[in-house]
């Protein structure tokens, strides 16, 4: 794999590439359904559920940090997870992305991305995609980077659809993919 940032899976590729290029494509997809919204936009909801793009925006930021810099790379969660009482607060991002900008929940978001890109480039240098991450399972087994990828696809798929759903609901914006 090259250093450019791939925006599509390719066709028949190595396999780094496709998940890589999957994962990028949906970021790409979810950051445009949260892109350019206000406070008001960014905290709409699509009842029943109490899901909003502000906390869909701070989750997958903490899914970012977790799954790369936590399990991956065996590292200390940044701010603002370091500080945040789990046990007292499970859904601290889901509930205080209210109380973030716009701005705040897209660089928060962005910075993550970025520090999983640089996590995941540090690992691919030494090796492939089955070398497996500093985190230990309840039953001791580390996942590999292969696995983390695919995880991490599924987890953008799912929080994408939800999205769109509350996207359109706000603006009527519908696609699978930013416009070229």
């Amino acid at each position: 794999m090259d250093n450019a940032l791939l925006t599509e899976p390719p066709v028949a590729g190595p396999e780094a590439d496709t998940l890589l290029g999957a994962l990028e494509r949906n970021r790409r997809t979810f950051a445009w359904k949260c892109g350019g919204l206000d406070s008001a936009g960014l905290n709409k909801q699509h009842p029943p559920s109490t899901v909003t793009l502000g906390g869909l925006l701070k989750h997958l930021a903490l899914v970012e940090d977790e799954y790369f810099t936590r399990r991956l790379l065996g590292k200390e969660l940044p701010a603002p997870w370091d500080s945040v009482d789990w046990d007292a607060d499970p859904d601290f991002e889901w509930h205080s992305a209210a109380d973030d900008s716009p701005e705040e929940l897209m660089d928060l978001w962005q910075a993550a991305v970025d520090r999983s890109r640089a996590a995941v480039a540090e690992v691919l240098a030494t090796g492939g995609v089955d070398q497996l991450a500093q985190y230990k399972g309840r039953n001791g087994d580390s996942p590999s980077l292969r696995y983390i990828l695919v995880d991490l696809i599924e987890e953008y798929a799912r929080h994408t659809g939800h999205a769109d759903l509350i996207r359109e609901s706000i603006d009527g914006l519908t696609g699978e993919g930013v416009p070229q």
